[in-house]
């Protein structure tokens, strides 16, 4: 039988920081998942698994032949690369795409058309194998590396946060596929921040804290004790206040006038309408949740509104009581947005710190170009207080792990009270308790009645409580139908 064991092994972090397992022993055939928050060290212990650490001390003894791992990082530097490719997010008309197809992704390390065309309808997205990769959505990203690691045939496969990004059925599908692929011999081992995430098919849970390995053992009994700390946890969210504006918002325009008016949007890639007829309007104190499947073209919405796409400008569209493209500015547009998106994270590869990522917030910029106020300092400051992350607070942005960057993104979009805050799944990475408290500044800042939010998330249990209505994407054969409703 294959195993790996580790006994009091010690891996190297950094200079300073390291990984401690006292005691870890996963058998082949065996399902486990481990689970810890924010920087308490998951991602290490998946790469400690994988022998991509060194081991300063202690022993690591594995007989598992092939061992592959996926991350969000992982996902991150391909899809950087892909777009690469051309040196450009937008190409001219005389300008060939030179982006890998999804069947050329899959098929990276091992050539099988056969099998690649089996993953494919596995995971549903045979459809896709001949589009460009780069252009997929988040979720149809992670099945495709998902289905280029299974091609390699592993023993043992490691996924680093394999639901986040995807919507409710992809991630029951997922559970289900790993459940068959476990129950067919293959070693499955799950890195998790959502306790609730964690699948029936596990049979085996660690928790992380401090970059130690706290407890190792059956299901039933981790979790039990895992779960009752959460729940103590949660009680310190209770009196939450969020450091103040750096000066009081003055009215944009007069009273009763709809934030946002679209009228039959339609967004094409190629010859492919992402949103194709949509009509929508956002009024005064609305604050909405906009779901639907992956590849809906929720996020191509989003970004439309925040001035980032190019087609706002070939679209009737009115922000702010101004309509677009009638002389206003991108900086004109962005000073009264907050935002936050996977993209924006994939984005944010300027090197720069904890303090400066939160800071530019103010600026609208990714890194900080022009002088900034004292106040603003000083509210900055107020931030990283409330994050936790003063200590870290000059150090590199790329240092912190995934979910605290997740974190510090999120108060980058909230220091300046926005007159409209967009979020696009902005709980992707965050354990339970970091997960309650974005909701709860969320609500505290809707609360003041100067912010509306869109807010984009697949876990309905993630909407915030101030949430009126519902903008859903409704699949209709190869297009998409778009319905609107009040909530409460």
């Amino acid at each position: 039988m294959k195993q790996l064991t580790i006994s009091e092994g010690c891996f190297r972090l950094s200079h300073t920081k390291t990984l401690s397992l006292p005691i870890l022993s996963l058998n082949e055939g065996q399902r486990w998942a481990f689970v810890g928050s924010n920087g308490s060290g998951k991602s290490a212990l998946a790469r400690a698994l994988s022998d991509e650490l060194t081991l300063l001390t202690g022993r690591r003894e594995c007989s598992f032949k092939h061992i592959v791992r996926l991350s969000f990082e992982q996902l991150q530097q391909l899809v950087t690369e892909e777009w690469q490719r051309n040196n450009t997010d937008m190409l001219s008309e005389s300008e060939d795409d030179t982006g890998r197809t999804t069947a050329e992704i899959i098929q990276l390390e091992r050539a099988n058309e056969l099998e690649c065309l089996k993953l494919a309808k596995m995971f549903g997205i045979s459809h896709l194998l001949t589009r460009r990769f780069k252009y997929l959505s988040t979720g149809e990203t992670r099945k495709t590396l998902l289905c280029q690691a299974l091609l390699s045939s592993p023993d043992l496969l490691i996924l680093d946060e394999p639901f986040d990004g995807l919507d409710v059925a992809s991630r029951q599908q997922l559970a289900e596929l790993l459940s068959e692929l476990s129950a067919a011999g293959l070693t499955v081992v799950l890195v998790l921040t959502r306790f609730d995430e964690i699948p029936e098919f596990i049979t085996h849970v660690g928790v992380l804290a401090d970059c130690h390995l706290t407890r190792s053992g059956l299901r039933q009994a981790i979790l039990s004790e895992a779960l009752v700390a959460q729940l103590a946890q949660s009680e310190r969210l209770s009196g939450i206040a969020l450091p103040p504006a750096e000066v009081t918002a003055t009215a944009l325009f007069p009273p009763n006038t709809p934030l946002i008016t679209l009228n039959n949007c339609i967004i094409h890639y190629s010859d492919r309408a992402i949103i194709n007829g949509l009509n929508w309007q956002v009024k005064p104190d609305e604050h909405w949740q906009i779901v639907g499947p992956n590849g809906a073209g929720k996020s191509t919405l989003l970004s439309l509104i925040a001035g980032d796409h190019p087609q706002g400008y070939s679209n009737d569209l009115t922000l702010f009581g101004r309509k677009r493209g009638s002389g206003e500015t991108i900086w004109d547009i962005k000073k009264y947005i907050g935002y936050v998106s996977s993209n924006l994270h994939l984005d944010y590869r300027v090197s720069v710190s904890v303090r400066n990522v939160i800071l530019s917030g103010y600026l609208d910029s990714i890194g900080i170009y022009q002088a900034t106020s004292d106040t603003q300092e000083k509210l900055t400051q107020q931030w990283l207080d409330l994050l936790g992350l003063t200590q870290l607070a000059d150090m590199p942005f790329h240092s912190l792990s995934w979910g605290q960057q997740r974190l510090t993104l999120i108060a980058r979009a909230l220091v300046k009270h926005p007159t409209l805050l967009i979020l696009d799944e902005p709980l992707q990475g965050l354990d339970p308790l970091n997960r309650q408290l974005v909701k709860r500044w969320i609500d505290v800042l809707i609360g003041e009645g100067r912010s509306q939010l869109l807010f984009v998330s697949h876990h309905a249990e993630d909407a915030p409580k101030c949430i009126t209505h519902r903008l859903s994407f409704i699949p209709t054969g190869n297009s998409y139908a778009y319905a609107v409703e009040k909530r409460g």
